[in-house]
């Protein structure tokens, strides 16, 4: 399966609601469910998917090497214990979670190129590297990956990641793509939401999903969340929408914990 534009994003779910969630977001056409290591609920996402009732080869699960991992060695046998509570064989694509300064970045990538050739997982990616990590992934440890998956939504532009992305064939994976729920009431986004019959949240996600190489995971607990993300995938934006949005501020960065990298 190629990767949804549009999946569910899992941080900070735990519990029966981040099981629940994940059942009611495969319920309503949801296909890519994605959570990572350090959340601490791949148990409950993995109990989501079985109580879905969907064959394994019906939806796209995403997975996450924690970058707390001191060496490639300890990220293999974790990723051994994802694969079990996720309750799958194979993830779709693992990512290297976060670029820690110290972090063996280029033994981590050859031992998810390795679990790749194992049919431990069918993809690999990375997440939260900025522009000079993504260059050396590439180009100099050559690592076969498919993704970036990092903060993007219509308050930070992201153009130099997502031009290299898409010269190399590659996808940005937008997260927390509405801000963080900030975007609900802005004010210029309400505007063009008004013209159309939608909601601000749809028009900043429809932004994201209209864009060649753009995937996006949302995070969504309630159910009516989850469809009315669903349902932006119907909405047409003008010019005049992509100008506006275009106008506003695109440097705002709302995820920034003390171990992220230096930003480009």
């Amino acid at each position: 399966m190629d990767l949804p534009k549009l999946g569910l994003g899992t941080y900070r779910m735990n519990g029966a609601a981040c099981q629940a969630a994940v059942e009611s977001a495969l319920a309503m056409g949801y296909r890519h469910i994605d959570t990572g290591q350090m959340y601490g609920n791949e148990a409950e996402v993995g109990a989501g998917l079985a109580a879905s009732g969907l064959p394994r080869e019906a939806y796209f699960l995403t997975g996450k090497v924690c970058h707390a991992l001191a060496t490639p060695d300890e990220a293999r046998r974790s990723l051994d214990e994802t694969l079990r509570r996720l309750r799958t064989d194979c993830l779709d694509l693992c990512l290297l979670h976060w670029p820690r300064a110290g972090l063996d970045i280029p033994g981590i990538l050859e031992m998810l190129t390795r679990a790749r050739q194992d049919g431990k997982t069918r993809r690999i990616g990375v997440a939260n590297f900025p522009l000079r990590l993504l260059r050396l992934a590439v180009e100099e440890v050559r690592a076969p990956i498919v993704c970036d998956q990092i903060e993007y939504h219509v308050l930070l532009d992201q153009t130099p990641i997502l031009n290299y992305l898409r010269a190399h064939g590659m996808t940005l994976i937008a997260h927390v793509p509405l801000a963080q729920g900030r975007l609900a009431e802005h004010p210029d986004l309400a505007r063009i939401a008004a013209r159309h019959g939608a909601t601000p949240a749809q028009v900043a996600l429809k932004w994201l999903l209209d864009q060649d190489s753009v995937a996006a995971i949302p995070k969504a607990g309630r159910v009516e969340s989850q469809r009315d993300n669903l349902a932006a995938l119907n909405l047409v934006l003008d010019d005049a929408d992509r100008a506006a949005i275009a106008a506003l501020p695109k440097d705002q960065r709302f995820v920034n914990p003390p171990f992220a990298p230096v930003w480009d």
